[in-house]
């Protein structure tokens, strides 16, 4: 077992702080680290469909088993499905159980899953206690550490949303045995993007173990998702809202959300749009002379390995470079990039001009690659 403690301090002083538990088997004892945590009466499991009958009912069992009266909803996983509409239907199942203030939302599922369940938690009854318990390897080592909760608009990804830092995260490497094979190449992506943006010998050991990974090693998901959930923790201590170092995660990201709205949030997953949206910001940081083509090229090759895509169609250019204003990164009105120096360091730049990101969408552009 691994416990990460991760230390947050309020302006005057007051600390806060949670636990994630990486631990196999844990999922068995979800109800008593929440009663730990949030001891109530009411609770209520909000659990992504896709999992409902393998780890939903297992985790409302556990809590029914802690003392809790638990209300369990149901929720569809999708991007299009990341909508207020869903929020108010799953306010609806905490107001007909009559969940109070002190009552725990207990989210099970991907990073779609603790992103929505997290943003119910935040503003029913203007904020109850929230406890994670990510079934993704993508939410394990990403999503489901440092508060951020939220749903996408029509205009794009993540636009509503809030801060609200979970009592507890419960992740259990055994549930990755049954994860799809492609969903766990989209949480890779986010691991090689913290290799990339502040850890260099994490890269090299994902290098090292590709195919280990890839094959659900179990001893080895339990390093991956460790040493993952260390570097995430130490950002968000740092920078919890997001001030200034905790930019850096959004390395790839705001292309890949570009090509996640223009594409209406079909066919690329977020992991998949992410690993694109790494390579072309490792493009733009090579054309202003910022890190090596070796980089770029390392870096290429990892993805491939891993069977991430480097390529991708794409929409016009005018439609990408919209959706890239509207990101929610934006400020004073220019587009803040995170770009690689080398692996393990990234700079964040907010004067790229058009034609230099122009370029670095050639680059990732299917039809550019085998029409060039």
């Amino acid at each position: 077992m691994a416990i990460v403690s991760i230390e947050l301090n309020d302006g005057g002083g007051e600390g806060r702080g949670y636990d994630v538990v990486v631990e196999p088997g844990v999922l068995e004892r979800v109800g008593s680290i929440v009663d730990g945590v949030a001891r109530h009466g009411k609770a209520a499991v909000i659990v992504d469909e896709g999992v409902e009958a393998e780890y939903g009912r297992a985790v409302a069992k556990s809590m029914q088993g802690a003392g809790f009266d638990t209300a369990v909803a149901v929720m569809p996983v999708s991007e299009k499905k990341k909508t207020l509409g869903t929020v108010r239907n799953l306010y609806e199942v905490l107001l007909e159980a009559q969940l109070e203030r002190g009552s725990p939302v207990v989210a099970v599922g991907g990073g779609i899953t603790g992103d929505v369940a997290g943003f119910v938690a935040a503003t029913y009854l203007r904020g109850v206690p929230f406890v994670n318990v990510p079934t993704s390897l993508l939410a394990m080592v990403d999503a489901s550490v440092g508060g951020k909760t939220g749903v996408n608009a029509p205009q794009g990804k993540n636009l509503i949303g809030a801060f609200w830092q979970p009592r507890a995260v419960v992740i259990d490497p055994n549930v990755l045995g049954t994860l799809a094979d492609r969903q766990l190449r989209c949480g890779l992506a986010e691991c090689v993007k913290h290799g990339v943006l502040g850890d260099e010998d994490l890269f090299a050991w994902i290098e090292e173990k590709a195919e280990a990974i890839l094959a659900k090693e179990p001893l080895t998901l339990a390093e991956l998702i460790e040493r993952n959930v260390r570097i995430k923790a130490a950002v968000v201590e740092a920078d919890e809202r997001e001030a200034g170092v905790r930019a850096h995660l959004n390395l790839g990201h705001t292309f890949g959300h570009a090509i996640e709205a223009t594409n209406r949030y079909s066919g690329l997953m977020h992991g998949e749009a992410v690993s694109v949206g790494m390579i072309a910001a490792a493009k733009l940081a090579v054309a202003r002379g910022l890190c090596s083509p070796g980089v770029e090229q390392r870096l290429g090759v990892l993805l491939e390995r891993l069977g991430l895509p480097t390529v991708v169609e794409l929409a016009p250019i005018d439609f990408l470079m919209r959706a890239m204003r509207l990101d929610k990164k934006v400020k004073d009105g220019k587009v803040r990039l995170v770009l690689p120096t080398r692996i393990g360091e990234v700079v964040v730049v907010d004067d790229a001009t058009e034609a230099e990101v122009e370029a670095a969408w050639a680059g990732v552009s299917a039809e550019g690659v085998a029409g060039g």
